[in-house]
């Protein structure tokens, strides 16, 4: 996978306020165990040790925690954020006063876990439709206060960003469309209010009927269609894709697609056969599996 630059969305501030807020639930006004047990002259070193294959991320962040806990603290990488490792691969080094190791070691592994977690499952998925002209999208199913670091796991992993937030692009939902009195009241409103904002915004709605999604296209002005839970399983445990692949040669690319709803690592190539241009998946950052990583330390007077 190519080299993934910090994408504009994560600015110094935003990391600086995430590794603060963090540091002050974790460390309070002090961590006693490491206080009372440990000499200040006490030194350390130790390697970030990879439990298990998977895809590295969030390794920058990883080395501001040590620096705002202590700026002697040094680190380095062996290997790079976005970068495929396997179980007992050592990821970096970490050397400095032992007690604000210590002090910054359980934030520094959390993000590494949780991003690692993230970018790994994207890889996945992002390798299981390779064989198609398919992209894999996050969602806004985000952990609260984290969502822009989950975003950044999903670009090293592979995959693309969605939108990031409800201030980016206009997504017309279920909800929108009940309360808009219908499928076209809501596009036509959306159009309006696109057309007078300052910053360009995307349209996209969300349709679950080969009906909706004649409707959708005949009012046009859209830029996407969500097509939402179109596959089903039946009693055997077989992914249905009949529906989402009639909606796509309905749509035969007036507009993208996008296909959301049983996605998963087992279901996402069946998906991507069907031609749709992109398929969402909240389970990449709702429901993480950690990156097992460790931090193995040696300590020295």
């Amino acid at each position: 996978m190519p080299q993934i630059d910090r994408p504009e969305y994560i600015s110094d501030e935003y990391l600086t306020d995430v590794i603060r807020t963090g540091l002050a639930e974790d460390v309070g006004d002090g961590d006693v165990t490491s206080l009372a047990t440990v000499s200040p002259d006490t030194r350390a070193e130790g390697d970030f040790v990879c439990k298990q294959d998977g895809v590295l991320a969030g390794l920058s962040v990883a080395s501001q925690v040590f620096r705002m806990v202590d700026d002697s603290i040094g680190v380095s990488w062996k290997i790079s954020d976005g970068a495929n490792v396997r179980a007992g691969d050592v990821a970096g080094t970490v050397r400095g006063p032992a007690i604000s190791i210590l002090t910054a070691e359980r934030l520094a592994l959390n993000i590494l876990q949780r991003m690692g977690g993230i970018a790994t499952m994207t890889r996945e998925m992002v390798d299981a439709v390779a064989s198609y002209r398919t992209k894999i999208l996050d969602t806004r199913k985000t952990a609260p206060g984290l969502r822009l670091l989950d975003k950044w796991a999903v670009l090293l992993g592979g995959g693309t960003n969605h939108r990031i937030g409800l201030y980016d692009m206009i997504l017309i939902k279920e909800n929108h469309i009940s309360s808009a009195g219908g499928i076209e009241n809501a596009i036509s409103a959306a159009r309006k209010y696109a057309n007078n904002s300052a910053t360009p915004l995307k349209i996209e709605v969300e349709v679950t009927t080969l009906d909706e999604v004649r409707r959708a296209l005949r009012m046009g002005g859209i830029d996407y269609l969500l097509l939402d839970n179109m596959t089903s399983v039946d009693p055997d445990g077989h992914l249905d894709t009949s529906l989402l692949t009639a909606a796509v040669e309905l749509v035969d690319g007036a507009v993208e697609t996008e296909a959301s709803g049983n996605v998963t690592l087992e279901t996402v190539t069946r998906i991507a056969r069907t031609g749709v241009n992109n398929i969402s998946c909240g389970a990449l950052t709702h429901s993480v599996q950690a990156l097992d990583i460790s931090l193995l330390l040696n300590l020295h007077d």
